[in-house]
C-alpha cells in the first residue's frame, strides 16, 4: 500500500475578490512544500489581494484556500498558527525594543519564554540587528523596522511564510541578511511565497515563478520553463515579464 500523498503547502481554487472592479479572477494556484515561489505582476494585478486572502486578512467572495491540508476559510485559527505574514509596511510597537517586541509576539502565540528568548535573539542577530537589540524601535529606519517585523513573523516557527515586497526599503546588506534567512528557512522545509518588483531576486531565489495580470495567473514555471515558453533560452526574466504582461493587456 502506497503512503498517502502529503497535501501541498498552499492550494488555492477559484479564488475571487471584487472591489470596485474584479481584483482576483477565479485564481487557481498550487505551491509545493519546501518551495520558494515568487509571484510577479504589475501594480494592480491582484498580488497583494491574493496574499491577504491566503493569510486570512481578507475574506474572498468565492473560492477555497488550503494551507498544508487545513481549510483556511473554515478553520482560520489553525491555518494562522502555521503561517507567517509580512507586509511591505512594517507595523511594530515603537516603544518596545526588538527583543521586547519578539517576546510580546511569542507570548501571543503562547510560546514558553525560555524557548522564545533564544530563538528571538538568534533571529534578530541573523538579520544584522545585534547592535540594536535593546534600543527602542521608534528611532529605527524603515529597513530596520522591516527586519524586526520579519523576525516577529517567524518567531512561532511557521511552515508557510507569506511576504509582500519584503525587500522594500532595505539597503544591499540588509537585503542580503533577509535573503539568507529566507534561504535557510526553505532549506529546513518551510515554504515561502513572495511578491517582489525586484526581478533579480525572483530570478536568483525562486524555485518557481508565477506571473499574475488582471487577477489571473498568466504564466507559471521555473525560469527555464518560462524561457522555453517564450522561445528564447537566453531571455531575461524582465523581458519575459514585460512580454507576458503585454500579451495579457492586449487580450483584455
Amino acid at each position: 500500500m502506497q503512503p498517502a500523498e502529503q497535501p501541498s503547502a498552499l492550494q488555492v481554487r477559484g479564488l475571487t475578490k471584487r472591489f470596485d472592479r474584479l481584483a482576483v479572477d477565479a485564481l487557481d494556484l498550487t505551491i509545493h512544500r519546501g518551495e520558494f515561489y515568487a509571484l510577479l505582476g504589475p501594480n494592480g494585478a491582484g498580488k497583494t489581494t491574493t496574499l491577504r486572502m491566503v493569510a486570512g486578512l481578507l475574506r474572498p467572495d468565492a473560492g477555497s484556500v488550503s494551507i498544508l491540508g487545513i481549510d483556511a476559510l473554515n478553520d482560520p485559527v489553525a491555518a494562522k498558527q502555521i503561517t507567517a505574514w509580512v507586509s511591505d509596511e512594517p507595523m511594530i510597537y515603537d516603544k518596545l525594543t526588538p527583543l521586547e517586541y519578539l517576546a510580546f509576539v511569542a507570548g501571543l502565540w503562547g510560546i514558553d519564554p525560555r524557548t522564545s528568548e533564544s530563538s528571538a535573539r538568534e533571529l534578530l542577530v541573523s538579520l544584522g540587528l545585534e547592535p540594536h537589540l535593546n534600543e527602542r524601535c521608534e528611532g529605527f529606519s524603515k529597513g530596520m523596522r522591516q527586519k524586526v517585523a520579519l523576525a516577529g513573523a517567524l518567531v512561532h516557527d511557521p511552515r508557510l511564510i507569506i511576504l509582500d515586497e519584503p525587500l522594500t526599503g532595505l539597503d544591499a546588506l540588509s537585503a542580503r541578511h533577509v535573503k539568507g534567512l529566507l534561504g535557510e528557512r526553505v532549506r529546513s522545509g518551510c515554504t515561502v511565497i513572495m511578491t517582489t518588483h525586484i526581478l533579480e531576486v525572483a530570478e536568483r531565489m525562486a524555485d518557481r515563478i508565477g506571473v499574475i495580470a488582471s487577477g489571473r495567473l498568466v504564466a507559471e514555471g521555473t525560469l527555464t520553463e518560462l524561457r522555453q515558453r517564450n522561445g528564447k533560452n537566453d531571455t531575461s526574466l524582465e523581458d519575459m515579464f514585460i512580454a507576458l504582461v503585454n500579451i495579457e493587456d492586449a487580450a483584455a
